[in-house]
Formats: C-alpha cells, sequence, structure tokens
C-alpha cells in the first residue's frame, strides 16, 4: 500500500484534495477510486484513507481510520553533518532518516569545500525536509527528522543541547566501539566534511563533552558515516536489538 506525507493537519472521517505534489505521485502510481493508500504527518502514527476521485489535476481521498503506530527507536540519535555537496548531502538525509535519526543539524565547519549562499539555505533546507519525508514514506516512519538550517559549528557547538553521549567521529579517535558505556538515551554524532575537522574544531569539541571515536582501520567517505555508525548504535543501544 503506497504511503504518503502530508504536512498538514489528518483527521478521521475528513474528506480533502491531495496537495499538488501528493496527486501526482497517486496518479503515476494509477491508482484508481476505491483504492486505499496510508497518510502520515509526523504527528504520530498513520492513517488509511481511500480514494475518492481521481481527476486530471486533483485527487480527492477519505480518511477511513487511524492507526496509533510507531516505528521510532528508543534511541534517540542526533546527526551534526558538516556541509557536503549537494548529492552526498541528499544521501546523507535519506539514509539518517531511515536509520532512525530523530534530528540532523547541519553545520559549516572550517574544511567544507562546499559553500551554501545566503539566499538559497530556505530553498536548501526545504529539498532536505523532502528527501527525509520521501525515505520516511518509503522505510515505514511515522515521523521526519527535524531539519536544522545551516550555522557554523563554534555557534552549534555553544549552544549544543544535552545527550547521554556525544561522539565525535575522527580517524585518529582515541577510543573504539568497544569503550563506550552500556546504556544510552540519546547521542549526538559530529560527522566532519571529506577533509574531516580542524584540529582546533576537534578539540573545542572535546572540551564540549564530546569523546573522539575511530570506527577502524579505514576511511569513509562523509556521506558514509551516518549510516554506519546509526546502525552500529542501534545495534548497541537502539531497536536494532529486538
Amino acid at each position: 500500500m503506497p504511503r504518503l506525507y502530508l504536512d498538514q493537519p489528518l483527521a478521521t472521517g475528513s474528506e480533502f484534495d491531495l496537495p499538488e505534489q501528493a496527486a501526482r505521485h497517486v496518479q503515476v502510481l494509477r491508482l484508481q477510486p476505491g483504492d486505499a493508500l496510508g497518510l502520515f504527518n509526523g504527528q504520530g502514527g498513520e492513517y488509511l484513507a481511500t480514494v475518492l476521485e481521481m481527476g486530471k489535476r486533483h485527487v480527492k481521498v477519505a480518511i477511513t481510520s487511524h492507526l496509533a503506530e510507531e516505528r521510532e527507536s528508543p534511541l534517540a540519535m542526533t546527526l551534526v553533518q558538516a556541509l557536503s555537496a549537494t548529492e552526498r548531502m541528499d544521501y546523507t538525509v535519506q539514509k539518517a532518516t531511515e536509520l532512525g535519526y530523530s534530528e540532523i543539524h547541519i553545520v559549516q565547519s572550517a574544511f567544507c569545500g562546499y559553500k551554501l549562499a545566503a539566499d538559497r539555505v530556505e530553498k536548501r533546507v526545504a529539498h532536505w525536509a523532502a528527501v527525509a519525508a520521501a525515505a520516511a514514506e518509503q522505510c515505514g516512519r511515522t515521523r521526519v527528522p527535524l531539519i536544522r538550517p545551516p550555522q557554523r559549528f563554534d555557534q552549534w557547538l555553544a549552544s549544543a543541547p544535552a545527550a547521554d553521549l556525544k561522539l565525535l567521529l575522527s580517524p585518529i579517535g582515541a577510543v573504539g566501539l568497544d569503550a563506550l558505556p552500556g546504556k544510552a538515551e540519546s547521542v549526538q554524532i559530529l560527522v566532519g566534511p571529506e577533509g574531516g575537522f580542524s584540529a582546533d574544531e576537534e578539540a573545542a569539541a572535546v572540551a564540549a563533552g564530546f569523546t573522539a571515536l575511530v570506527l577502524g582501520p579505514r576511511l569513509f567517505r562523509t556521506e558514509t558515516v551516518a549510516p554506519v555508525v546509526g546502525a552500529l548504535l542501534q545495534a548497541r543501544y537502539g531497536d536494532f536489538r529486538r
């Protein structure tokens, strides 16, 4: 059954036309009146709906029931990702969503090779949000990760929220996975750009309570780190243990 994310209030018994992009998706799938689909808005659970009308420019649906379904991990993971090129950022956001990250914070660090003009920030954040929503539709999540607009790394670090575990991915990390604590309910993961964080940035992160972590003898591309670490942490603390 197709699943669609809608950024709007949803309620059992309501009938409405789908937004243009969602309607186009339903038309591409060639659904017909009477066909079922799932809807969710990130507020918890998902809704079962039925197609009522298929027009050339509109698709009308009716919500028939609500399922109190949650597929979120007990581990609250926040990814703090240094800005990278368009395709790499899209991949990072997509896979972070699939792996269960609850928030994605974008930072501009010293060695970022990709710069984002101020007048493009809003558009890019909206694009990343759409990538996350599409990934949530595909993987079955009923909530979409919150994506924070880019800010300088030092600014983010100065106002970083609390977490049980704070990890700085570094090829010269001081500890491996076996050294991490046995329990954690929240974790922040700092991932640098292709060139890594600068020595000053790493020192500032460690001073702020982050533990430098090395995964092994091989280096990963920046877009590979978030899914690898997310999978390892879900297996250790989250819902991969089931």
